[in-house]
């Protein structure tokens, strides 16, 4: 260590107000945070691009520091996705610091890691009260049945109304109208499950009907119509 003269020349003066770090909530211990090791929790976490073209939802579990499960969703631009597979092989065995100074490909996932960062080193994080934490694979149950990501893609014009395409149940394949032309209900396919029985020998069509449902008051409509054709 290099000191100036002007420091060697000063006399020492004991530090008497030195408690420590405040402690912090970690999966349901208070935690006085020194070290990267010291630092567990599940959370998530938004991130956008420069350009505002897309973003990334980030779900990172982390265990005494490490990242021990990623979950890396993203929408916007075509290379998002790409650049979230890579992002999904880099995070896991991670410390936090390593993941914030690492490139993650993508604007949007490097800045969820960063705002995922401040949660977690603060103990804002899904688990802070929660005894033990959450397994390694939580993160999963984010995406509900059939491992898909939770969206919602609506559009919608002046001339000609909203036309609902996906909700968190699945692909909207029909629109119940009232008497006065408003959204009632719909149905729905959830494509993850349709895929998991057609991948099981289910004929498409059954596997088709197996994986339909409808949603609101469906059945009280006047007139049902085809979102994306009509």
């Amino acid at each position: 260590m290099i000191y100036s003269t002007q420091i060697e020349n000063m006399c020492p003066v004991a530090q008497g107000a030195c408690h420590g770090p405040a402690p912090i909530p970690e999966e349901g211990n208070w935690v006085k945070a020194k070290e990267i090791k010291d630092i567990s929790g599940l959370t998530h976490g938004i991130g956008w691009c420069a350009p505002q073209q897309g973003c990334c939802k980030l779900t990172l579990n982390v265990k005494d520091g490490v990242i021990e499960e990623a979950l890396v969703e993203t929408i916007g631009c075509s290379g998002m996705t790409h650049s979230a597979a890579m992002a999904s092989e880099i995070l896991p065995g991670k410390t936090i610091l390593e993941a914030l100074n690492t490139d993650l490909v993508c604007d949007a996932i490097n800045v969820a890691m960063r705002e995922l960062f401040l949660q977690i080193v603060y103990g804002r994080t899904q688990t802070a009260f929660s005894e033990g934490g959450l397994p390694v694979g939580a993160g999963l149950d984010d995406l509900g049945k059939g491992d898909r990501s939770m969206v919602g893609t609506m559009y919608s014009t002046k001339a000609k109304g909203p036309r609902w395409l996906e909700m968190t149940e699945g692909y909207v394949t029909k629109l119940a109208l009232d008497k006065n032309d408003e959204i009632i209900g719909y149905t729905y396919v959830n494509l993850g499950k349709m895929m998991d029985a057609i991948k099981d020998g289910v004929d498409a069509n059954k596997a088709l009907e197996g994986a339909s449902g409808k949603y609101g008051r469906f059945d009280e409509g006047v007139k049902f119509i085809d979102p994306r054709k009509e």
